[in-house]
């Protein structure tokens, strides 16, 4: 069984109370009034039931009190996974997007979120999902804009010619919205 634990000297219970008093983070406080009861004879396992927490939190909890004091009992942020593109990745993807992909090598004619993923996976043997990719694209600066669809084959000259067109001044116009005398 290991030794156990005991609390820093430097505080007691009532300033560990007041400090649960000023403190505006709700988790600290709790954390802060769980250790206060240890101060005033409490075992561990009733600060963990006045808590709702299990002992072995509890006992986090007085290792980081005694480490970092008041402070170390505010919650921090989760780190959460690790991106999956480096900047090498995002460096290749920019310059991937901005060239456009070549028919030929990549069997497409436009980039779609699906055959970058395959392109990446191809590319850095990084797996990733269509949502992750067009999140570091947005972040990226890069937006979903497709133009407007032309047939290969499609004749401007001839659009022009086939155009109906009306008079530019028709008499019937000017006599409509003319001035009443």
């Amino acid at each position: 069984m290991g030794k156990a634990l005991v609390l820093r000297v430097d505080y007691d219970a009532r300033t560990l109370r007041r400090l649960a008093k000023a403190s505006r983070n709700a988790d600290q406080t709790r954390r802060l009034l769980a250790l206060a009861a240890i101060y005033e004879g409490s075992s561990r396992g009733e600060a963990a039931d006045l808590a709702a927490v299990t002992r072995q939190i509890v006992r986090d909890w007085v290792e980081r009190f005694n480490a970092e004091g008041p402070d170390g009992l505010i919650a921090r942020k989760q780190p959460g996974t690790p991106r999956r593109l480096n900047d090498e990745h995002r460096a290749a993807l920019a310059k991937a997007v901005d060239e456009g992909p070549t028919p030929w090598r990549d069997g497409v004619v436009r980039w779609r979120l699906i055959d970058l993923v395959a392109w990446m996976y191809e590319t850095f043997g990084v797996s990733s999902s269509e949502d992750i990719l067009g999140r570091e694209l947005r972040e990226m600066g890069y937006r979903r804009l497709t133009a407007r669809p032309r047939h290969p084959g499609h004749d401007v000259e001839a659009a022009t010619a086939f155009k109906k067109t009306s008079p530019r001044n028709s008499s019937k116009s000017d006599k409509k919205w003319a001035k009443s005398p």
